[in-house]
Order: C-alpha cells, then sequence, then structure tokens
C-alpha cells in the first residue's frame, strides 16, 4: 500500500518536570475525552519539559485547556503518515521533499508491529503549504475514519 499522509494540527505547553506530570496531564485528557492521534514528551531545560499534543479534535483540546488553565501553543502542522513496512517506505517521501529543496525539521516514526507503520514529520511553517502539495496531500481525507479511532463526547456540563 502507498503512504498516506495526512495534514494534522498539533500544540504544546511547557511544564514542570516532575515525577507523574506527564500522568496527571494524560489524565485530565482521559477525564475531558480528548483523543489524541498522538502525543510527545521531552526536557527542554533543567526542571522544564514540553509536552506535544496531536488532539483528533483541537476544539476539544482547546475546551480542555481553558477549564483547567493551561496555556497551549499552536496550532502548528505536521504530517502523518502511515502505510505498510517496507524496506525504503519513506524513501520517497524524503526523496520528494528533497527534490523541492523543502527540509524537514525533525521526525519521529514506529512500527506497529503488524506490517505498518506511523510517521509524524515536521518542516518549517513557511514551507508547510509548500510540502502538502509536493506531498499530494489531500485535505477532504478525515482522519479519524482512517486512524480507527471511535470516540464518544459528553455534552453535559462539568461540575
Amino acid at each position: 500500500m502507498p503512504a498516506t499522509i495526512y495534514s494534522a494540527e498539533y500544540y504544546y505547553t511547557t511544564v514542570r518536570d516532575a515525577p507523574g506530570q506527564g500522568c496527571r496531564f494524560l489524565e485530565t485528557l482521559a477525564a475531558e475525552e480528548v483523543n489524541l492521534l498522538a502525543f510527545n514528551a521531552f526536557p527542554v531545560g533543567k526542571d522544564t519539559m514540553q509536552l506535544v499534543i496531536y488532539p483528533l479534535n483541537s476544539v476539544w483540546l482547546g475546551r480542555m485547556a481553558r477549564h483547567e488553565g493551561l496555556e497551549l501553543t499552536g496550532p502548528h502542522h505536521a504530517f502523518i503518515v502511515h502505510g505498510d513496512d517496507e524496506l525504503g517506505a519513506l524513501l520517497e517521501i524524503h526523496r520528494k521533499l528533497c527534490d523541492a529543496e523543502i527540509n524537514i525539521s525533525s521526525s519521529n516514526g514506529i512500527t506497529d508491529g503488524r506490517g505498518g507503520y506511523r510517521y509524524i514529520l515536521h518542516v518549517h511553517p513557511a514551507d508547510f503549504s509548500r510540502a502538502r502539495d509536493v506531498l499530494g496531500v489531500r485535505e477532504d481525507v478525515s482522519t479519524a475514519a482512517d486512524f480507527h479511532l471511535e470516540f464518544h463526547r459528553r455534552f453535559e456540563a462539568k461540575s
């Protein structure tokens, strides 16, 4: 199967780096029913870590952030790629961007253990639209349908 590429919004916040901080953040996301396409956490200083959140629904993430008094930076844009795990699976994607002189500023990927992979890549914001065109990213494709996530949303007010 050729790779399928989606654009995805992401946000980040910086929090104190302490045991359980990531766990508490993920508990809050779950309690507020914010589904994630991806999540990343890494240190950015002696006592600070950055949480990078790729929500399935940015509106729900924004509501959770306001409810919790959390300051989010974003939206920023990334590409999420998925396809069959085979030798050289990422080469065509990288080659297209390289030929267009678009630099990948960061990326991360993993195989799913069942013959597939997921890959997140970031380009400079000024290159995002051009990268989207070079990669042939379709904006009319629903990520929710293709990521097979079932989600339910409460509509009652939180107490």
